[in-house]
């Protein structure tokens, strides 16, 4: 079992995959700047968990604490603080498994949209930031609202971008624990950039349907 630590796990995002996760097993620490809210966000997780029949593992503290005291680090925050939050966590995080979940995302007009990152993407920015660590993209087109209603399945596949062949195996085992999503390797770093301009395609969509739509790759085999 490994510690997973989510950096903006206060958030919607985050909130639903550390339920996930611990729902799978994994001990989860949430991160907040303010320990305050860290620990709530964790209570609301375990409570969650245990009232859909599972035993919780989770913990709240202060991001650096949580980076330090993690084997695998998942970076939710929102896009504008990615590059501000882990310039500020590089040593702690070092060589760990990051799992960058951020998005670029625009909203102007009711329309959502994508902004541009010098690197590429969201996480290939991680990468540039982080470059003694092994950054896997992932989990980037999955429905916070859907991740946090435990009593309800999930569908869909998570797309996984990763340089480094080795981390890449790590994050899809560790999505294969979580009941009805599939892991996808969805190439190297440089793909990013596709799949979270996924993200605002599937957010117009869930606007436009009144839905919580997911992705779904067709014609690979489990």
């Amino acid at each position: 079992m490994a510690t997973i630590g989510f950096i903006g796990g206060t958030g919607p995002e985050g909130l639903g995959l550390a339920m996930r996760l611990a729902m799978a097993g994994e001990r989860v620490l949430i991160g907040s700047r303010r320990i305050e809210r860290a620990e709530d966000a964790a209570q609301t997780v375990s409570d969650a968990v245990s009232e859909a029949g599972g035993t919780p593992d989770a913990g709240g503290g202060v991001n650096r604490d949580v980076v330090e005291q993690s084997d695998v680090v998942i970076i939710v925050v929102p896009f504008d603080g990615h590059e501000a939050t882990l310039n500020d966590l590089r040593d702690s995080i070092g060589n760990k498994l990051v799992i960058d979940a951020a998005v670029p995302l625009t909203m102007e007009n009711r329309v959502p949209g994508i902004s541009d990152v010098e690197q590429g993407s969201a996480t290939e920015q991680a990468q540039a930031l982080l470059p003694d660590a092994r950054v896997v993209g992932a989990f980037h087109n999955l429905s916070a609202r859907k991740l946090q209603k435990l009593s309800d399945p999930m569908e869909g596949d998570v797309l996984i971008t990763a340089d480094d062949d080795d981390a890449k195996q790590e994050v899809i085992d560790l999505v294969g624990k979580m009941p009805d999503l599939r892991p996808i390797d969805a190439g190297p770093l440089s793909m990013s950039k596709f799949v979270e301009d996924l993200t605002a395609l599937i957010i117009g969509m869930n606007m436009r349907y009144k839905t919580q739509a997911a992705v779904r790759m067709v014609g690979i085999d489990d």
